[in-house]
């Protein structure tokens, strides 16, 4: 097998993106890239953000004092949500901040995670707030404080109008990252929840049923528990490494595979790093009078226009027998000391 040298690839972004020689063998790895939006994007305008925020900020203070006043626990459970939201939309901030910071040391991917840290700790502070709302409705079902319904209607009334303005500012910045998203759904989801407790207010002064105020709060709880839930699963699926939504590893790497030459893909691994930038690795073998450096363009073009997926790691090595021992089920296994610990999935020619 004749070696192959590793080319020079030019990044469009600065990318902690070495190859990691494999004992004995050949080999090119390299990834293509082309000037992706990662994570909390520098497209995403401060300012925008920063205007909602000091919106829903001083908003949040006047509800918390007028709920307080009118008894009103669907206004007090409507400010702790949109306290969430002012905390989302400050992790924002920070995490913007640091994602632009560059890699460097032990951190090769920069603080590009920070906004899923941040968009974590959301989810997790609204299923709180959920339960605690939760259960202080339910007591005032049992036993219903006077609720000023007219003070709680007026209230909820400038709430929905704060937010439709709010949600307008973040539309304008950049929704890719994960945080920013999540604070415009929250922003959303305030909207519908001032309208539940409008409601409220609104039976309340009609009829003077108090109980409907609590009933809007665990309107309001139950909106907290979805969008919490949704944070944290999808930050979740990121930590822990999973293939982006839509991407499936096992048709992409048959995909590689069917490719002409390639005879084998295996520790193949697709997760994503941060919001919007999915990546992917694999060694790929092939045949031997195939040209290592040119079976790894094709495969890094047909990844970048097919799966949108831009940060690759290809490492290809030719097909030797050292390389290649038939498994027990069908596929090729790494053998000897190329991999001690085989991981991802395989795919081999038919």
């Amino acid at each position: 097998m004749r070696d192959h040298a590793p080319e020079q690839h030019v990044h469009r972004e600065p990318h902690a993106h070495e190859d990691q020689p494999h004992q004995g063998h050949a080999h090119s790895g390299g990834g293509g890239h082309a000037g992706h939006g990662h994570g909390v994007s520098a497209d995403a305008d401060r300012r925008y953000l920063l205007g909602a925020l000091a919106l829903i900020a001083t908003f949040m203070v006047g509800e918390v004092t007028v709920g307080v006043l009118a008894h009103s626990l669907a206004l007090i459970s409507d400010a702790g949500h949109m306290l969430t939201d002012a905390a989302s939309l400050l992790l924002a901030l920070v995490a913007m901040r640091l994602a632009a910071r560059p890699a460097k040391g032990a951190l090769t991917f920069g603080l590009k995670r920070a906004e899923i840290l941040s968009a974590q700790a959301n989810g997790i502070t609204l299923l709180v707030l959920g339960g605690f709302f939760t259960y202080e409705a339910i007591r005032r079902l049992v036993s219903p404080p006077e609720v000023a319904g007219g003070i709680v209607l007026a209230t909820a009334l400038v709430g929905i109008v704060v937010n439709i303005v709010a949600a307008w500012l973040i539309s304008r910045a950049n929704r890719s990252s994960l945080n920013v998203e999540g604070a415009y759904q929250h922003i959303l989801n305030d909207a519908w929840a001032f309208v539940a407790t409008a409601v409220a207010g609104l039976v309340v002064l009609l009829t003077g049923f108090d109980r409907a105020d609590a009933i809007a709060t665990l309107v309001v709880a139950a909106l907290m528990f979805h969008a919490g839930f949704g944070l944290v699963r999808e930050s979740g699926r990121i930590f822990l490494e999973a293939a982006p939504a839509g991407l499936d590893p096992d048709a992409i790497g048959a995909e590689l595979v069917a490719e002409p030459g390639v005879v084998e893909v295996h520790d193949l691994h697709v997760w994503t790093i941060t919001s919007g930038y999915p990546a992917l690795s694999a060694h790929v073998l092939v045949r031997g009078d195939m040209d290592c450096h040119g079976v790894r363009v094709r495969l890094e073009t047909l990844l970048r226009e097919d799966h949108r997926i831009d940060h690759t790691t290809l490492q290809v090595d030719h097909a030797t027998p050292e390389l290649l021992q038939l498994g027990g089920d069908g596929f090729a296994a790494p053998a000897g000391d190329h991999c001690r610990d085989p991981h991802g999935s395989s795919h081999r020619q038919p």
